[in-house]
């Protein structure tokens, strides 16, 4: 069964993220004494899967960013006692089958096989071709520069800016006199492009940067980074956030 959803802020919040303690979820408010769950950098999916586990949806306070507030939201959805049918359809069919499959198994007979030729060459393991790509360690070192000015990001206008590359494991603050950073991140050998995402206060930008493995030297990749701050999405604290589901028979009919 899906559920649409849409989200809305009931009452903002004039709090700032830049006064609060980061922690597992978001933040932590001081002056409401609870965590503000961080939204804006999660994909849809993730944000549906989140909500899918909250059982008080009605007293969640969220960071978002103002497009998602013009998103619809998809969640997949089963009920226990449907899940309890799959599960024992499953066990029922798995038993069928370790049946049936012992009554099929062929008597064991002796055949008498020909010694096989002589090989010459080296015996060694068998070669197994991997289909997985082999990640690298490489720590991405250059300035983040405002496109218009080829200066650093004012601090004042976007203060503690934050860089993430390739959802590294550590989110790097980015010198705010020089726009000087440097992050360590895993890369897929053979990939085309990065994925650069960074926030400070207010503000939020994730996209796609073009790479090269072969400008990566000592694994060391020096990349400047310069973004248009027209790009930039605008975030809203929500002191209450609101889901709204929708009637899918309606909005079909």
């Amino acid at each position: 069964m899906k559920k649409k959803f849409t989200l809305e802020i009931k009452s903002p919040c004039e709090e700032k993220i830049s006064t609060m303690k980061p922690n597992a979820n978001g933040f932590f408010c001081d002056s409401c004494a609870k965590s503000v769950i961080d939204l804006s950098r999660k994909t849809n999916s993730e944000v549906a899967k989140f909500l899918s586990e909250t059982k008080d949806q009605n007293n969640i306070c969220a960071r978002l960013k103002t497009s998602q507030l013009e998103e619809e939201f998809e969640i997949n959805t089963l009920s226990k006692i449907s899940n309890f049918k799959y599960a024992a359809i499953a066990a029922t069919v798995l038993l069928t089958t370790n049946a049936v499959g012992q009554e099929k198994q062929p008597a064991k007979t002796e055949i008498n096989c020909p010694k096989p030729a002589r090989l010459t060459g080296v015996v060694g393991q068998v070669a197994v071709n991997s289909t997985s790509k082999k990640t690298i360690p490489i720590t991405v070192k250059g300035k983040l520069i405002d496109l218009k000015t080829n200066k650093p990001l004012d601090s004042k206008t976007y203060p503690n800016l934050v860089l993430t590359i390739n959802g590294s494991q550590s989110s790097i603050k980015i010198n705010p006199k020089t726009g000087e950073f440097s992050i360590p991140i895993l890369v897929s050998e053979g990939s085309k492009s990065l994925m650069m995402s960074i926030s400070s206060d207010d503000c939020y930008l994730s996209k796609m940067i073009p790479f090269n493995v072969k400008s990566v030297k000592k694994n060391v990749l020096l990349q400047d980074i310069s973004i248009d701050t027209a790009e930039l999405s605008k975030m809203h604290i929500a002191g209450g956030l609101g889901v709204n589901y929708i009637d899918i028979k309606k909005s079909n009919s």
